[in-house]
């Protein structure tokens, strides 16, 4: 079986995220990169969505999680994230890039990118 790598790129999400008396109140913006390992074959050879990973769906489904979610760590969002994609996509590798953009001044942006299954 060949893997190759479907990947979304900057996804965007509203959450509430972090430790401090002010985040737990106040909404801020995550941003998500995955790379999602798939068997493409399939679906070069039908041309059909149905034998591939729906980027589109997966963007849905982790706008909805992490818009809804109230984690305190960004490393707990973001296993939670994989876990997602893996379990609910049947996606046997994932990496997740999860940045949270201003949280340390003179930084862009901090994070964590994780690495979940095999490839």
């Amino acid at each position: 079986m060949r893997l190759d790598t479907i990947f979304i790129t900057d996804l965007q999400i509203e959450t509430i995220i972090g430790v401090y008396d002010w985040e737990r109140h106040t909404p801020q913006t995550v941003a998500i990169d995955l790379e999602m390992a798939a068997d493409i074959g399939a679906a070069v050879r039908t041309d059909d969505i149905r034998h591939t990973v729906d980027y589109k769906a997966v963007a849905k489904r982790l706008i909805a999680y992490v818009g809804e979610s109230r984690f305190e760590l960004v490393e707990t969002l973001v296993e939670r994230v994989a876990g997602i994609v893996r379990d609910e996509f049947g996606v046997p590798w994932v990496r997740v890039r999860l940045r949270k953009p201003g949280a340390v001044r003179g930084a862009r942006d901090v994070g964590i990118v994780i690495e979940r299954g095999r490839r």
